[in-house]
């Protein structure tokens, strides 16, 4: 229980709005996930049910989530009570943002080892360690970094310090001025990066393999892939959003904002592959790299290219300012959360850094340590995992679906249809179409994703 009233910040501006949101959502996902899977199911194809998937689901469970958590101005923790005791629901479905909150810790303790990486790898490419090298060299650098779990540790340290920092300094002057920043300059750098890409890798190769649609490459797994990419890059269903959502006016337009942060996932996720698919299709790489695809597959077009260390160099930076506002956003349902029960946001920030990087120990540890250790091994379908794999498992195919489903399941049916108009304040064929999807299509689509993480060989 809240010891104390809690009064949540608000947003400045209706841009500020807009850049946080978009921030929140807009990261490693777009970036670095999105290629390889892309990749990994046929290109093209895969793209297009993403656009489908982002539209149909993704955007209104953002709507969902925006109106929970502006209607409540509580730490996600607490907020869905606070909606279901008016309305005369039960205060159960205070559930969804316990789950989201636990989702929101558990994937910015995987996340922010990840950001870690880049922050060494962009150090490495920096100084010049990676310039040269082959394929089989870059190999064993990766490997090799690996296989150090101090380093992992000291370099998630560092990137969880500047996250603590900048959360510390609260919403106005640390989370939007960050927001105002990190935009346009990773905006700036991926155009960059883009026209290098376009300038000198093999661009018809590239976009034929990105854009071709092909029926017959149409699958469950292809489908099911994109939608379990639609969750992970919105962030729907880990709290982020009832915790930015609570820091908005009344009255503020909601369909708006979801539809801005679809749209920018779904820009700044073509623009990422049209930056790796002319390099790959040059170099005669593999598109299917998988998560190695950053790490090892691109180092080695970058390290054959003129001008390649600083170019890699670019790109890495890019890598960390994808990493920077999404990883706040993990910060914030707990942040919010501590400081309603009477704690300082400088000590809550510094705490959720602290128990973040703790979190994360036994992760990095599933690389080296402990790479033979699969806590789980008598369940089937997770026997094989590690730490890592399981904490992301858990994360992202349980908790992110289950808390996205009770939010339709909350919002759709439970919230009577007048306060749900009220509520969305938009065009009437605009909120009835997100009452149909939020009731009948996107707790379809989520059931069929958790279903088929379940499936043996998944």
């Amino acid at each position: 229980m809240i010891s104390k009233p809690h009064i949540a910040p608000k947003w400045t501006s209706q841009l500020a709005v807009y850049l946080g949101t978009i921030g929140a959502a807009v990261g490693l996902g777009s970036i670095w996930r999105f290629p390889y899977l892309a990749g990994t199911h046929g290109g093209g194809t895969f793209i297009g049910v993403f656009v489908i998937a982002c539209l149909l689901i993704a955007t209104p469970l953002l709507v969902a989530e925006y109106m929970i958590g502006r209607y409540g101005r509580v730490p996600p923790a607490d907020v869905t009570a606070a909606l279901a005791l008016d309305i005369g629901a039960s205060p159960r479905w205070n559930i969804i943002g316990e789950l989201g909150t636990i989702a929101a810790f558990l994937i910015g303790s995987t996340y922010t080892i990840v950001a870690g990486w880049v922050v060494a790898y962009a150090w490495k490419s920096g100084r010049g360690a990676l310039a040269g090298l082959s394929r089989p060299e870059l190999h064993d650098e990766w490997r090799q970094f690996l296989s150090d779990p101090w380093a992992s540790m000291a370099w998630q340290a560092l990137f969880l310090g500047a996250v603590a920092f900048i959360s510390a300094r609260g919403l106005g002057r640390g989370i939007e001025i960050a927001s105002r920043i990190r935009a346009p300059a990773l905006l700036a750098l991926l155009l960059l990066l883009d026209a290098y890409s376009l300038a000198t890798g093999n661009v018809a190769e590239g976009l034929r393999f990105a854009f071709a649609w092909h029926w017959n490459a149409i699958s469950g797994e292809l489908v099911l892939a994109a939608i379990g990419q639609a969750f992970y890059a919105t962030g729907v269903g880990c709290a982020m959003m009832l915790a930015y959502g609570s820091y908005m006016e009344r009255g503020a337009p909601l369909v708006r904002p979801a539809l801005l942060v679809s749209g920018s996932i779904l820009l700044v996720s073509l623009l990422a592959t049209l930056l790796v698919f002319p390099l790959v299709f040059r170099f005669h790489l593999d598109p299917a790299g998988g998560p190695t695809l950053v790490f090892e597959v691109l180092p080695a077009a970058f390290a054959a290219m003129p001008g390649g260390r600083l170019v890699g160099t670019v790109f890495f930076l890019l890598l960390i300012l994808a990493a920077l506002t999404p990883s706040l956003a993990c910060f914030e349902p707990t942040v919010a959360w501590m400081i309603a029960r009477g704690v300082h946001r400088s000590r809550a920030a510094v705490t959720m850094a602290a128990l973040m990087w703790l979190a994360g120990v036994g992760s990095i540890l599933s690389f080296n340590v402990l790479s033979n250790w699969h806590p789980l091994k008598q369940v089937p379908v997770v026997a094989e995992k590690g730490v890592f794999e399981l904490v992301d498992f858990i994360s992202g195919n349980v908790l992110l679906p289950v808390g996205a489903l009770l939010t339709c399941l909350f919002i759709g049916w439970r919230l009577d249809e007048k306060m749900f108009a009220a509520e969305i304040g938009s065009r009437v064929f605009v909120w009835k179409a997100c009452r149909v999807l939020l009731r009948y299509v996107c707790p379809i689509a989520i059931f069929a994703v958790l279903v088929v993480a379940f499936l043996p060989g998944h």
